[in-house]
């Protein structure tokens, strides 16, 4: 154990005084939360050059409403209420008669217009909205744009017509004001959480309003900061070792410890170097909440389970990489086992949407009890703000540990037989010969 310790002590100083650690202490933050930075700062940077528009009403009904609607918001909702500031595009809407005899050519002539970006895009009303039943087929709002991605404004003009339908629909029913009013009375929906009990007073808790950043953003950040802490200290494990390898420092170091105790103290380096990492920015990132106001956002619950499955995510990774980095003898064949070793980390990232929609759905329940993808599972299924039964945790790090002992014991045969040898190339023969025949 004194030369696992040393070794240990060796690999974890050569990691934490090194400039490129304090830069990816920088860097990780930076590109977990880069994207978020960006979303706000464009929010509040938007573009106020005036956007143009065509409009081709086949109803004849909506020409006024929109002349009005749009009066509205380019003189008033555009600015901001104290400043006067303008925060937002002015929308100029030039509104022309449908051609009936050739309509293809007057929607290409328009998209022509859009792809020159003399346009932002031109909407066409079909003539039968007013009354739809039975004339469905000519009872449209079709909004042409090169714009698909989180355009929103396809949904204030399809506001406007609909909200003005309802009221030429109200007034078709000799309904006054108040009653119309009342008619189109719309009750959103509340998303609540769960009553629940106070576990050191026995009171009663109200339901709380859902936070729906928490439902996405908490697992998202626990399953990033995983990932990010298992490619900075288990993945270079592999060129780390090929390296030592063709430098004949291994041959050295063999001289004096066995290849277990040289892997266990290369991989438990790594493990120091990651659970550095993470007490760093959990801290940081508990302080910070603490100091927005926002402490219901940190899953101290969660926190232990995080820790415990970094251990055994790193110790798993980085002793398949310390065994993959024996097998190579250049680059070439280091570039070929990365891949495959780094797909335990890899698989969860294509997954963080159906998972956090449905935390206790059969891929979700199936996927975190997978050895190889359970740290990163479990731990987001338990951030989320669904419940996930206990017994799923437990057998999910059992499952974990067995399979992390396997992975380590193979690793060790595997680095034991190919740490010495020169010349031969990995692949999947050799790999099973140096597991299990040695």
């Amino acid at each position: 154990m004194s030369k696992i310790w040393t070794l240990f002590k060796r690999e974890y100083k050569a990691a934490v005084r090194t400039k490129s650690f304090i830069i990816s202490l920088i860097l990780v933050p930076i590109m977990m939360g880069g994207g978020f930075a960006a979303m706000i700062i464009m929010e509040k940077n938007k573009d106020t050059d005036d956007k143009h528009f065509v409009v081709l009403d086949h109803s004849g009904l909506m020409t006024d409403p929109l002349i009005k609607a749009l009066e509205t918001r380019n003189s008033v909702d555009i600015f901001h209420s104290h400043t006067g500031d303008k925060i937002d595009a002015a929308y100029v809407v030039e509104f022309m008669e449908p051609e009936l005899q050739n309509p293809e050519a007057q929607q290409l002539a328009l998209s022509e217009r859009v792809e020159t970006q003399e346009l932002y895009a031109f909407i066409e009303i079909g003539p039968d909205i007013l009354h739809p039943l039975g004339e469905e087929k000519e009872a449209y709002l079709k909004y042409y744009s090169q714009h698909s991605f989180n355009d929103q404004i396809r949904y204030w003009f399809q506001n406007v017509v609909n909200n003005n339908l309802r009221e030429i629909r109200a007034a078709e029913l000799n309904l006054d004001e108040a009653q119309a009013e009342e008619l189109l009375w719309w009750i959103n929906v509340e998303g609540m959480g769960l009553v629940t009990v106070d576990k050191k007073t026995g009171e009663q808790q109200e339901a709380e309003k859902t936070n729906e950043l928490q439902s996405f953003l908490v697992p998202y950040v626990l399953l990033i900061l995983m990932f990010m802490l298992v490619m900075m200290t288990a993945i270079p494990q592999l060129t780390n070792v090929m390296e030592e390898k063709n430098e004949k420092i291994a041959e050295v170091l063999l001289g004096t410890i066995t290849p277990f105790q040289f892997m266990m103290g290369k991989v438990l380096g790594g493990i120091g170097v990651s659970l550095t990492t993470a007490a760093i920015y959990v801290t940081a990132g508990v302080f910070t909440l603490k100091y927005i106001g926002m402490e219901s956002l940190i899953p101290m619950e969660v926190l232990p389970w995080f820790f415990i499955f970094t251990i055994l995510f790193v110790l798993m990774v980085g002793s398949g990489m310390a065994a993959l980095g024996a097998t190579c003898n250049d680059n070439k064949d280091a570039q070929s086992l990365t891949f495959p070793g780094i797909l335990p980390a890899i698989i969860p990232m294509f997954l963080i949407a159906p998972i956090i929609a449905n935390p206790t759905g059969p891929l979700a329940t199936t996927m975190s009890l997978i050895p190889p993808f359970t740290p990163t599972m479990m731990v987001m299924r338990m951030a989320s703000t669904v419940t996930i039964p206990m017994w799923q945790p437990i057998v999910g790090l059992l499952g974990v540990i067995l399979y992390t002992i396997f992975t380590v014991w193979i690793g060790a045969r595997v680095f034991r037989t190919a740490i010495l040898i020169q010349g031969q190339k990995p692949n999947l023969a050799t790999l099973y010969k140096y597991a299990f025949k040695g």
